[in-house]
């Protein structure tokens, strides 16, 4: 089975540093996940992910793979492990969020969600067992419960309505696992997902219910959809306190450095979220002294490396100026280049809390650290 080992917690803070151990390796945590939606980190190499960055895990999505490639495919190859060659701990998200973003096209009811593929419109139902069923055939190590994801604003009759239905879900959910086994060989942990929109008793209520179920982790979905990050960050403390210590907490989607930083010190061990590779993308990196665009003029003569201190996060030290080169000139290298600093930079940062929480100074860190990374350079 997963297991979570507990190794410190920061004395002025909920700020946790653990292991994750699964049959696909061990996850120390604080820990962040690259997301993979499709069966690849955005512009990032498989090789790169472990070789020059290290990550310990990273994500794939259940609708999208269950569309492309397909279920025929990934069950002949064995599962996403062996389709696209990462040996390391995989987590599937359950395409909640995806249902949640189709909202245009797809009709939800007890049974389930019936949407159209955004792919070539065709019609497909997702019910929870069908889910369990895809994220069985992917392989993850971790798979997440079916559930809604709330948007904001949302109406507390409705917010209350979806919570009620996640739950329904979950049980459903959990009978599909119990009465199924891995396909692979190795074991797979199933997560449920708190919601309740930004409504303190709909929290409260819905981590009691997902407490009870005794998963082997747990996960805090519908945040970051828009509320203020101060509301989410209430939020993630008031359900952190009712979550199980002795199991790990994963907050959905988030998000910023800061926002890391915050969850951390709230209690959560595990984070991904798309900003990373999607900013990189367009010229955003994120560094230890703030953020930079490299769009901007000032760069063009800046031949110092990215990182002013020296340090590289991947094999080789790119300068200011050749990246904004690489931008300017429509190059793809330069959005590969940033995409792999930037999740490089992301993991760096966990590592460092993770120190910190060891050393038991992670509070004062953190009100040092979290300003200067959102400072803009």
């Amino acid at each position: 089975m997963l297991k979570f080992e507990l190794q410190a917690t920061d004395p002025k803070s909920g700020a946790r540093a653990g292991l994750i151990h699964t049959d696909h390796g061990d996850i120390p945590t604080p820990i962040f996940m690259p997301v993979g939606t499709v069966g690849s980190v955005k512009a990032v190499q498989i090789p790169d992910l472990k070789t020059e960055i290290d990550a310990k895990i990273i994500l794939g999505n259940t609708y999208h793979l269950y569309l492309r490639p397909g279920l025929d495919i990934l069950n002949r190859c064995g599962g996403l492990h062996k389709f696209n060659g990462w040996d390391r701990p995989i987590l599937t998200d359950s395409g909640g969020f995806q249902v949640y973003s189709l909202s245009g096209t797809r009709k939800l009811k007890e049974e389930g969600v019936t949407f159209h593929s955004h792919i070539d419109g065709s019609v497909h139902l997702f019910t929870p067992e069908k889910v369990m069923d895809i994220e069985r055939c992917i392989g993850a190590d971790i798979m997440m419960a079916f559930d809604e994801c709330t948007p904001f604003p949302c109406a507390y009759d409705y917010a209350e309505k979806s919570m009620h239905l996640t739950h329904r879900w979950l049980d459903r959910c959990v009978k599909r696992y119990r009465e199924t086994e891995p396909l692979y060989g190795y074991h797979q942990a199933l997560f449920p997902i708190v919601q309740g929109s930004v409504y303190k008793d709909l929290r409260r209520i819905s981590a009691e219910k997902i407490a009870s179920v005794g998963a082997e982790g747990n996960a805090i979905g519908g945040l970051s959809v828009g509320e203020p990050k101060e509301v989410m960050y209430e939020l993630t403390e008031l359900v952190c306190g009712i979550l199980p210590a002795d199991k790990p907490r994963y907050l959905m989607g988030v998000g910023t450095p800061e926002n890391i930083l915050e969850g951390i010190a709230q209690g959560v061990d595990m984070f991904d979220c798309v900003m990373p590779t999607r900013n990189g993308r367009n010229a955003m990196l994120f560094t230890k002294n703030g953020i930079m665009n490299m769009r901007n003029r000032k760069w063009a003569d800046d031949f110092s490396p990215i990182e002013e201190d020296g340090e590289c996060y991947a094999d080789h030290c790119y300068t200011k100026a050749y990246l904004r080169h690489l931008f300017t000139a429509g190059e793809y290298l330069g959005p590969m280049i940033a995409s792999l600093h930037n999740l490089a930079f992301y993991l760096w940062l966990v590592r460092e809390a993770r120190q910190h929480v060891l050393s038991g100074d992670y509070a004062s860190w953190k009100a040092v650290m979290a300003p200067r990374l959102m400072t803009r350079l």
